[in-house]
């Protein structure tokens, strides 16, 4: 992770880094909900308003991960998702549980111009699944998920007004996710 140059001119991750841009986002999420549903979406759940703001920018997904810590009853994957058509914040959300700049020490102006959320409505659906961890029905004692990052190098982008999170291919019932996501906000 972190060889890919992205955005303009071939900037690399430290370049964006270095610039205060790369952001993660951590929630603890129980039963993910199916991707193709609006309600309970998340984990995290990240909404670009940047528009508001006045400095809009894409929000480019970096890398995601996943560490299952109770069974799921019904055997699914993990994933991406997202849709466009997000021109108010969700409803129904709640806190994300960390969310932060990877410069550390940065402090003033380095929040994500783009809002996060451990889970939300969302007014449309997920459009497409991009599938990127199995949840198992086994005993954690026996098959544990551990927290894995998956490299995404760029490959999704959530415009303003558009939404990103992971979802399940099938509602996870009692399942119990600690899910992270790193993007990068390049201005637009």
């Amino acid at each position: 992770m972190g060889n890919l140059s992205i955005g303009t001119q071939g900037a690399s991750y430290y370049d964006w880094a270095r610039k205060g841009k790369i952001y993660v986002a951590y929630a603890s999420v129980t039963t993910p909900v199916i991707y193709s549903t609006a309600a309970g979406t998340g984990g995290p759940l990240l909404w670009n308003n940047s528009l508001a703001s006045g400095s809009a920018v894409n929000a480019v997904i970096l890398a995601v991960s996943a560490g299952l810590t109770t069974a799921t009853s019904v055997a699914s994957t993990l994933g991406l998702t997202g849709n466009s058509g997000q021109t108010s914040a969700p409803t129904s959300t709640t806190t994300i549980d960390a969310v932060g700049c990877t410069y550390i020490g940065q402090g003033t102006g380095t929040s994500p111009a783009c809002n996060t959320y451990r889970i939300g409505t969302v007014a449309n659906a997920g459009s497409f699944f991009m599938p990127t961890h199995t949840l198992d029905t086994g005993a954690i004692t026996t098959v544990n998920v551990l927290p894995s990052w998956v490299d995404i190098g760029g490959a999704v982008i959530v415009p303003p007004g558009s939404w990103c999170s992971l979802a399940a291919a099938a509602t996870a019932t009692s399942g119990v996710c600690r899910v992270g996501m790193m993007w990068v906000e390049i201005p637009i």
